[in-house]
């Protein structure tokens, strides 16, 4: 029997979401880490399904709505891609946002979103605009070198923003008229030798270099866990790039930074400090989703494909 599932398409700075409305196997009730962690064992099928091809693509970040803990809360979220869950999307979450606005679950104003690792709070401004004010993000690692294969040793910092991250500046790599395909072996072959060499961590790694868009103050390439790179400045990676600002007194407390992808879309990006001694920040990032399709997407198990095209990253 062709099982349905209904999903709202969205983009935010052109990175694609499909946020799941209906159709999901009930995850349960209990704590958002332990609901992912059964769709993790049980039902990784339906992931594939909804965000792989011949549906979706290695680039398409989706969401499962999920019922929340707290009954404050606006909406409980679960994020996966092509490999697996994320604890936190930022560019996801503003299209959660944009969605139940859509939907006309939500109006302007602020609402409580659960994560798998913790509770953000969204602004959805009534141009349209969505602000999201993070999970605490930190730097843990400051100036580390990884002895990468044909690039040699580089250096750069370990954070957090809702996703572990490894940025560098130390790349030698020309971002302001991009090689795609070099940027994606750049960052691939880095994000081995940084798993390899003390930092199992990380999945996402980050490569910024000079700006091109009027007002931006850096330009990044964000490499995704799943090999696919990151259409928009991706919302995890600029709140860990703040808190690698806050640490070295780069940027200050209520400062705006203007973080631009590889496409040239931007995010405007501020923090407070949440704990001086750890070096922990909130990070508030601004930007805004398009709501694309609204679709229904038809599971047919005689379908030899029907749970997805297994691509996957090589090494």
């Amino acid at each position: 029997m062709t099982h349905r599932v209904t999903a709202i398409d969205s983009h935010t700075a052109g990175e694609p979401t499909r946020l799941v409305i209906d159709g999901w196997p009930d995850l349960g009730r209990g704590p958002l880490a332990e609901r992912r962690a059964r769709l993790d064992r049980e039902h990784g099928r339906f992931r594939a399904a909804v965000v792989m091809e011949p549906r979706g693509s290695d680039v398409l970040v989706g969401g499962v709505l999920v019922e929340p803990e707290q009954s404050d809360s606006a909406a409980a979220v679960i994020f996966f891609n092509n490999v697996g869950t994320l604890g936190m999307c930022g560019h996801g979450t503003i299209g959660l946002v944009a969605t139940l606005a859509h939907l006309g679950r939500i109006k302007p104003g602020h609402h409580r979103i659960e994560t798998p690792v913790g509770t953000v709070t969204a602004i959805l401004h009534d141009s349209g605009e969505v602000t999201v004010e993070n999970v605490p993000s930190r730097r843990t690692r400051h100036a580390a070198p990884v002895d990468v294969p044909g690039l040699g040793v580089l250096h750069g910092d370990l954070a957090w923003g809702g996703n572990w991250f490894f940025l560098t500046e130390d790349h030698g790599q020309d971002l302001t008229r991009p090689d795609l395909e070099r940027l994606t072996d750049v960052a691939w072959r880095v994000r081995q030798a940084v798993n390899a060499q003390g930092m199992p961590e990380v999945d996402h790694v980050e490569l910024f270099g000079p700006p091109v868009t009027p007002g931006a103050r850096s330009r990044s390439f964000v490499l995704c866990p799943g090999k696919a790179w990151d259409r928009s400045p991706c919302g995890t990676g600029t709140s860990a790039k703040l808190a690698c600002l806050a640490a070295d007194g780069k940027l200050a407390e209520g400062d705006e930074w203007v973080q631009e992808s590889v496409i040239g879309s931007t995010f405007r990006a501020r923090y407070r400090w949440d704990d001086r001694d750890t070096g922990a920040i909130v990070p508030a990032i601004t930007g805004a989703a398009y709501v694309t399709a609204e679709t229904t997407l038809l599971l047919d198990p005689s379908d030899p494909f029907c749970w997805g095209i297994a691509q996957g990253p090589s090494a």
